[in-house]
């Protein structure tokens, strides 16, 4: 397919600018999970609380504690939450800093639009 505007195809898609095709892939696995509401709320509940176990979550969200623990773990899988273990507890949290400031920045942009 011939470029309507070369000019702006040669400087747009510089190396840094537009991912890969792989990273792109990676990039739109991670965008599906926030595509469920329960693990939205989980991500949430989450960035308010900083660490909760998965009896926690059930009873602040009103989900089955069935149902936390399958997110939590595609979740931990797909490296947006890490857990330590307390004894018999396993309590999760955000992985990173990163992942903190997607959440926040999602929903400014939700309120402001």
């Amino acid at each position: 397919m011939a470029a309507l505007n070369p000019a702006a195809v040669s400087t747009g898609l510089t190396a840094s600018g537009v991912p890969p095709v792989a990273e792109a892939r990676r990039l739109a696995q991670m965008f599906q999970l926030f595509a469920d509401a329960t693990r939205a709320r989980i991500l949430y509940a989450l960035l308010e609380s900083e660490e909760m176990c998965v009896n926690d979550i059930s009873a602040a969200l009103d989900v089955p504690e069935t149902s936390v623990s399958h997110a939590l773990r595609l979740l931990r899988i797909a490296g947006v939450v890490k857990n330590r273990r307390a004894g018999r507890l396993i309590y999760y949290s955000l992985d990173d800093e990163h992942i903190r400031m997607l959440l926040r920045t999602s929903r400014e942009h939700l309120a402001h639009g």
